[in-house]
This record gives C-alpha cells, structure tokens and sequence, in this order.
C-alpha cells in the first residue's frame, strides 16, 4: 500500500535555531536563565498536526541535548489536584500526569530538579500528594498565594510577597519551569527565584519558550487561528503585539493574555531588578525560531484548518456534555466562519454518517441508536463500519481496517463466534451490565487472544499500528471503552454531539 506523507516541517532546523537562541538568551545574564515553558514539551500532539513533520518530542530532544547546563522544575496548581482536573489527550489529572511527567524526563535522562505546589494552601489532597513525592525521594517546594498578586508590585515584590516564599534551589544555567497546563505558576515561580536571586546578588534573566503563535507569521495565518481555535477555553486571542510595533517598527503578534499582561509584568521586572526591563515588548520574552522550521507552508496551512474543524468538534461534544460553555462554542463558531470552514470539509464526515444511516436501513442498531464511524487511512482510502447488537460502530470500523489493511475480504470474520460470546455472557449475565456489544479497547483484547490461532487474525493485529494518527470521525461520542481503545491507537478522532444510547449512565 503507497503511503502518503506530506511533510511541511524540519525537525533539524528548528532545533539549530531555538538551540542558538536559548544559548544567547542565557548569555545576557549572568550565566542564569529561567525558561518559562508555555505548551508541552513533551507529547505536543497540537503542534504534531498543525505542522506535519513536526516530532511531538522535539522539544525533548532539545533539552536531552542542553542536559548538562538545565535544571528542570515542574509546578503544579494545589487548586488542580484539589478539583482532580483532566488532562484531555491522556484522560488522567493533573496530578497523575506530574508524576508520569517525571518518569518521562528519567526516560530521556533528565532528573526533576523540584516539584513546586503553587497556590498551596494545606488543602488535604495537595499535602498528600506531596507526601507522595517526598516519600519517593522528590524534592517539593510549597507556594502560598500572595496577596495582590500580580497587580499590587510594592507588595509582591517584598519580603513579604516573593520573599515569603521559598527559594528554590538550582546549580545550572539554564531552569525549566513548566507544568500541566495552563494556570499552573509557572510564570509566578519564575519570578520567586528571580527575586531571591538578584537579593543574592545574582543577575539573571527570565524568558518563555514558546511555540504558537508563531510571532513572525501574519495575525490571520491558519496555524496563528489553530492557535485560538485550541484556547477557546482561556479566550485567546492572537493580536499585534504594539508595544514591539512601538519599540522596534516591526509588526509582529502574540497572544492577548500576555499583551495585556506585559506592562504589569514590566513593572515587576523592574522592581525585581531595580532596574529598566530587560524587555520591551512581550514578543522580546519569548525565544520561538519555529517559522525556521517551516518548508511547505501550504501543507501546514491545510493541516491547521483541519485542526480547526477537530477543535470544532470536539467543542461541541463538550457542550454536549456540559464541560463546556456557551461562550467556548460562540467563540469557535467564529473563527469556522472566518476561515469559511465546513463541519463536511472534514473528509470522514459524511461516510461516517452515511454508515449510520445505513446501520438505521438494515434495522441493526444497539438500544434504539444507530451509529456509525469512517477512518481515512494513510493512502488516503476511507473505510467505514457500523455498531450492531454485538459490537459497537468503533469496533466494526477498526476490524473493517485492519482487514482492509490486511488485505483480507470484508466479509471474513476476524473474532471468533465462542470469544464474541463468551464476552458477552461475562458482560450481561456475570457482571450484569447494560452495554453487552463489545466496545474498542474490548474488541482490541479479544483480537489479540484471536490472533494466537487465527492467521488473518494475526495479520489484521500487526496492521494496527498503520491506524496511528489516521483520521477518524463517529456519529455519537464515544462510550469509556471506545475512548480508551482510540487513545491507545492514537488516532485523531472527532464525533457528532450524539450520545450512543439512551442510557444515562454508561460504566
């Protein structure tokens, strides 16, 4: 089968800049940079989809390559563990993805130097999590709030303010300060040890690692509104950034947070340094070379309206689920008609709902609902599949594939009938569930017990991996099962704001 791979990004080059520039950047100071990183570093699956080329762990391998001069700290909001916040792309918290945050750093031979609660005020699940750590042999630091932070700067930049909370410390040039998403205090620790350490008599320096938006690509280009189309829930939005425009006469662009945010934050540079800002614009903060990655802006044009239309989805089946509000759907239903975009431009769209309809013909449906799934597969072929009382729309669709991918004939059965119904005599009549059609990650198990005397079995089991980042697209959001399975095949899945069942609740 021939593989279509369109590559619009260069790993290489980024990585040569960004380096360059991170090195210069410490060389301003006193050989003491705090990096803010905004945006993942490792797993930045975004920036994977809007830049085809673009290897999620890029970032990673750029700081294995800086290892010897970094030291890395991780923040975390007490308010986050406190309210168990989700991480969407794994589907764990905040908490739990800190600690698979660290074990993936000791994977590319970096050490956490600290781990910093933020916001700490002895809510009971953050001390036990910090319990946890210690008792792993983790440093962690507490931060209480501050009073006025960050509007009133005679207070926060005190003894009182940044000087009650601890010093953290480091032995490197370089500090990395990230953390789970946003609002975690990555910027506010960054500034803590900042002052500690011009109070030390130390000169250094504070900048962000940034990724989107790309500063130097126009306020309207598509990766720049994926940007916004990703952040519907923070509102950003991407602007000229004017104080560079007044400084230097260059049009450039940020995003609106860190804009409005620049003069406060100016300010507390300056009393920290009693001093002038080593910055004139928030666009100066930043150490972003990604446009030198860029060689194909056409394919990375397309690939960032296609995320659009998967933000656009997604935010619907949020709504639907009430996680989010009305306001998040206004905001993306804007940017789909500033860029003239079409739910239907989405090119599994309409298989996967002409699939359903076609499950409602034939009268085979599960609980009343008629679903149905499509998947583009890497040579660009669009396979289909539909739910039935024995298996669900996601499970039909990844066997169809695999067959497909197998080369082996659609009608041919990859699951044998006795493990079909063994499953579902163990679902309805032991367990005594609701739901006894197999669902993904189900379905994924038993093809792999199939695959030990069934030679096509086995066949559609290594094409598996051949499913990774195809496109996919359901009629109904996807049950706990079907979630699962999709996130481990690692596919870029959108679905209508369907519910696959009357049932309320779905284990």
């Amino acid at each position: 089968m021939a593989i279509i791979q369109q590559k619009g990004f260069d790993n290489e080059k980024y990585l040569s800049e960004q380096t360059s520039a991170i090195l210069e950047r410490v060389n301003r100071f006193d050989q003491k940079l705090y990096l803010e990183f905004g945006g993942k570093i490792l797993y930045d699956y975004h920036a994977a989809r809007v830049l085809p080329g673009f290897d999620p762990n890029v970032k990673m391998r750029l700081l294995q390559s800086l290892k010897d001069k970094t030291d890395v700290i991780l923040c975390i909001h007490a308010g986050a563990i406190e309210r168990n916040k989700i991480r969407a792309d794994f589907g764990i918290t905040y908490d739990v993805d800190t600690l698979k945050t660290i074990d993936d750093f000791r994977e590319w031979g970096i050490d956490i130097k600290a781990v910093v609660i933020t916001r700490y005020q002895n809510q009971a699940p953050a001390r036990v999590f910090k319990n946890r750590l210690e008792l792993r042999g983790i440093k962690v630091y507490v931060h209480n709030p501050i009073n006025g932070y960050p509007a009133d700067v005679d207070f926060v930049v005190s003894d009182k303010g940044f000087g009650a909370n601890e010093y953290i410390e480091t032995t490197k040039p370089i500090v990395v300060v990230t953390g789970p998403g946003p609002g975690s205090g990555k910027l506010a620790t960054c500034l803590n040890n900042l002052y500690h350490e011009y109070k030390r008599g130390i000169r250094a320096g504070y900048a962000k690692f940034e990724t989107f938006p790309i500063w130097d690509l126009p306020l309207d280009h598509m990766v720049n509104l994926a940007y916004e189309a990703a952040t519907v829930d923070l509102g950003d939005r991407v602007m000229i950034d004017e104080h560079h425009l007044n400084a230097y006469n260059i049009k450039t662009v940020n995003y609106n947070r860190d804009i409005e945010a620049f003069h406060l934050l100016k300010r507390i540079i300056e009393k920290i340094t009693g001093g002038k800002s080593m910055y004139l614009s928030p666009t100066d903060m930043g150490v972003n070379r990604v446009s030198a990655g860029i060689i194909d802006d056409k394919i990375i044009s397309e690939a960032a309206y296609q995320e659009i239309i998967r933000r656009y989805f997604r935010c619907l089946m949020e709504y639907m689920m009430g996680l989010a509000e009305r306001e998040m759907l206004d905001r993306i239903n804007a940017i789909m008609i500033r860029i003239g975009a079409r739910p239907e431009d989405r090119r599994v769209v309409l298989p996967a709902r002409e699939a359903a309809l076609d499950a409602e013909k034939r009268g085979k449906g599960n609980d009343g609902v008629f679903s149905g799934g499509a998947i583009e597969l890497p040579d660009g072929t669009i396979i289909t599949g539909k739910n039935s009382p024995l298996m669900n729309a996601s499970s039909s669709l990844v066997l169809n594939a695999t067959k497909h991918l197998a080369g082996l004939p659609d009608k041919m059965y990859l699951l044998p009938e006795s493990i079909v119904n063994s499953v579902t005599h163990l679902k309805k009549d032991i367990l005594h569930g609701r739901m006894v059609s197999l669902d993904l990650d189900e379905t994924l198990i038993a093809l792999g017990i199939s695959a030990i005397s069934n030679p096509a079995a086995k066949m559609a089991l290594e094409n598996l991996k051949l499913l990774r980042d195809c496109e996919v697209h359901l009629t109904h959001i996807p049950t706990p099962g079907d979630e699962a399975g999709w996130r481990k095949l690692k596919v870029n899945l959108t679905c209508d704001p369907e519910y696959s069942g009357k049932s309320l609740f779905i284990s």
